[in-house]
């Protein structure tokens, strides 16, 4: 890469259960309003503005256009749209300005998940023919993760409820986490993951900016730099595929640069206690790494921005001076199918 890319300001909100009073407009503004003021930008400053979110959780057909209303669409300005995890459009943002077509991206995310029922409708990201008319929701597919992990000798249940506890201590620090502090490992809600190994179900929003080169460094003083960014994927079917690995998070870090030298922090997209097990493995991330600091998603799991959220987390502890090399993780689909891994490092001090 010949142009250096870097985050230069995270903002989130707090995320709920519900948000029954807030349309995603209105839920998403005042994460807009935060993120712009941390550099003083102002919407006609951004070159370029990508978001990422789902139809399917809104209920209604290209409902990402109502949230420009938020941004704010005129005069008119460059934007596009990913059906997935912000983390995946920051990819793109990240792409548009290593071309030199803008020197700044507006990244964000949102989801409400609350309300109906998020279970049923992650099922339709399911091949149409064989898995999804079976409608096998998205918990009962991480259960065959977790036993197939199990059987294996990888994990214990002690040792998936252990990774629970840590999460949502680590979030007592974390003022927007939805779950924090003590929480029950609770009864069995697919053997053998109990409701302390499940991400919490709830609404929330994120957003990033990016800028190149120097307009990073005069819009923060200590910019994220992007080392490296890459996404893989496994294969759709479930039975083709080892459910113990992750070959395309492996492939995704070593791309990225993540294997090159030693990282002080990992954001990992663990939406279930298992899968941080597989995603620790794929990464070879020793005891030493800071994992999920801000919690994780375990302790908020706003679908569509939690992804994002893994980077900004990363990338805020940078610019605070807590990390000096940080990898962050995004994911999509089931059983971690699809995987995003992004290298951040900080000037040196």
């Amino acid at each position: 890469m010949t142009r250096q890319i870097a985050v230069v300001a995270f903002a989130q909100s707090d995320h709920r259960r519900t948000t029954d009073e807030l349309s995603e407009v209105e839920m998403l503004m005042p994460v807009l309003h935060e993120v712009l003021a941390r550099t003083g930008l102002k919407t006609a400053d951004i070159g370029f503005t990508c978001s990422g979110s789902s139809d399917y959780l809104a209920g209604r057909a290209f409902s990402f256009t109502m949230t420009l209303d938020g941004v704010g669409a005129w005069p008119p300005i460059s934007e596009s749209h990913v059906e997935m995890d912000g983390a995946f459009a920051l990819y793109e943002a990240w792409s548009k300005l290593l071309t030199g077509d803008a020197d700044t991206a507006l990244v964000y995310a949102y989801g409400k998940s609350s309300p109906g029922s998020l279970r049923d409708v992650l099922t339709r990201q399911l091949d149409p023919y064989y898995l999804a008319p079976l409608w096998p929701d998205s918990v009962a597919l991480a259960a065959l993760q977790a036993q197939a992990l199990l059987d294996a000798g990888d994990t214990d249940e002690h040792a998936l409820a252990a990774i629970g506890a840590r999460s949502r201590a680590a979030a007592t620090a974390n003022p927007h986490a939805q779950l924090r502090g003590p929480v029950p490992r609770g009864d069995h809600l697919v053997r053998p993951l109990r409701t302390g190994d499940c991400p919490p179900i709830g609404d929330g929003a994120a957003a990033v900016i990016l800028a190149a080169g120097d307009r990073a460094r005069q819009l923060c003083a200590r910019p994220a730099w992007i080392r490296g960014l890459d996404h893989r994927i496994e294969p759709h079917s479930l039975g083709a595929r080892d459910l113990t690995d992750s070959p395309s998070t492996r492939l995704a870090a070593e791309r990225a640069g993540a294997f090159e030298r030693p990282v002080d922090t990992a954001e990992l997209h663990a939406p279930f206690s298992s899968q941080e097990v597989v995603l620790r493995k794929a990464l070879r991330l020793g005891e030493e790494v800071v994992v999920n600091p801000s919690g994780g998603a375990l302790a908020a799991n706003p679908v569509m921005a939690a992804g994002l959220i893994r980077i900004g987390e990363a990338a805020a502890r940078i610019h605070r001076g807590a990390s000096d090399r940080a990898l962050a993780h995004a994911t999509s689909g089931p059983c971690l199918q699809q995987n995003l891994v992004a290298v951040l490092e900080g000037d040196p001090r």
